[in-house]
């Protein structure tokens, strides 16, 4: 029975991350929970923590519903949480990590400012295979949220994850709408931005406020922005940070040193 770590960065009261965790007991996995007590929304992949004589300040937890299910809120960053998961906090090590689900899309290239896609990059770092799951909730919602529907759409991407190689990384975003109403899953390329984007609202003072809005654009065909609008749950592989294998560098060094010579 793989073993599989649930995070989020939604905190470990996230109703998402409870359907998250309900989704891996129905796929069969050996849960365990770990995840920030408090909100680490936008920590991508940082690694801090809050510590008391130089250890992390973790403590147990019951999840209500999952008796028998290990839960842990730490006083730390998503991708803090995993790096200790994977590298001796836990025996046996966990064979995945369930990142999720969270409150709100993570879709195009500002997935790398994301806490949720953060844990998933994290765990491929230790050749950890990874999912990060969302649920596109508005930036200032009404009503209810879908979870079971997100819940409902990951057991069968579980499948795939654990029989891709090691170290596989899906993004998968899931439409906050009934199930009835949402499409079949797209692979998807990702958007140019995100669902939110950051801007400067105020500079006064020394200071500069910020402020997030929807993106207003027209998403580009294909890409999981464009897809989830039109109510498909989208599947994205990841990369984690790689070189890249082009000729700038080597171009560069080639025509200085020759020039020098």
């Amino acid at each position: 029975m793989p073993r599989a770590l649930v995070t989020n960065d939604d905190g470990i009261d996230s109703p998402g991350l409870h359907a998250l965790v309900h989704s891996a007991l129905a796929a069969g996995l050996d849960v365990i929970v770990a995840a920030p007590a408090e909100q680490a929304s936008g920590a991508s992949a940082a690694l801090t923590a809050v510590r008391r004589d130089g250890r992390t300040i973790v403590e147990r937890r019951e999840l209500p519903g999952f008796d028998g299910v290990e839960a842990w809120a730490v006083q730390a960053q998503p991708g803090h949480i995993v790096a200790a998961a994977l590298n001796g906090w836990f025996d046996p090590r966990p064979d995945v990590v369930l990142s999720g689900i969270n409150h709100g899309a993570n879709v195009g290239r500002a997935v790398l400012h994301s806490g949720t896609v953060g844990a998933a990059l994290t765990a491929k770092i230790s050749d950890t295979s990874a999912l990060a799951v969302s649920l596109d909730v508005a930036l200032y919602p009404s009503g209810e949220r879908h979870w079971q529907t997100a819940a409902d759409v990951v057991i069968p991407v579980l499948d795939l994850l654990l029989d891709a190689p090691d170290g596989t990384v899906l993004s998968l975003n899931v439409p906050d709408r009934p199930a009835a109403e949402v499409g079949p899953i797209r692979h998807a390329r990702l958007a140019r931005g995100g669902a939110v984007q950051t801007r400067v609202e105020e500079v006064r003072g020394g200071g500069v406020r910020l402020t997030e809005m929807e993106v207003s654009d027209e998403p580009e065909d294909d890409t999981d922005s464009a897809l989830l609008d039109a109510g498909h749950p989208t599947l994205t592989e990841l990369r984690s940070v790689e070189a890249d294998e082009g000729e700038l560098v080597r171009k560069w060094l080639a025509t200085t040193y020759e020039e020098a010579n």
